[in-house]
């Protein structure tokens, strides 16, 4: 077991990502629970889906921001070495041979976002197409 030297809490895997404290209730809480290298790149994200998608409401879900209108449209979360975008299988399928041109990682709903190789206009475009359809996450 490892504990974290900050919070206390104890985890399976040496140096764990995680949120120290507790679980945060919005956002703005989700985003400043990270360092401050971490803050800079959560922040970009959330401004991206912001801009997408401007009529939905964000909230706390699983642990994750998500982005929400009338259904759950698209997650995010921070790890160690990336975000994790989580927009669904159905999405993931759709935009794999874009993900595959910017090199990202991808799996069953979620795509590995490279902390220094975030790009906007794809995330606004996976977003988007995910309200259109009311894609299941």
């Amino acid at each position: 077991m490892w504990k974290c030297p900050k919070c206390g809490r104890e985890f399976s895997k040496k140096n764990q990502s995680h949120t120290c404290g507790k679980k945060p209730k919005t956002v703005d809480e989700y985003i400043l629970g990270w360092d401050e290298p971490i803050q800079k790149h959560l922040s970009i994200v959330r401004n991206c889906l912001k801009e997408a998608l401007p009529d939905a409401t964000e909230k706390i879900l699983w642990g994750m921001p998500t982005y929400w209108n009338q259904h759950n449209i698209i997650h995010f979360a921070a790890n160690k070495k990336h975000i994790g975008l989580y927009p669904g299988a159905e999405a993931v399928l759709h935009f794999a041979d874009k993900l595959d041109t910017y090199g990202y990682a991808y799996g069953k709903g979620s795509i590995q976002i490279p902390y220094e190789e975030i790009h906007c206009d794809l995330i606004k475009e996976i977003a988007i197409w995910c309200y259109e359809r009311r894609n299941p996450v």
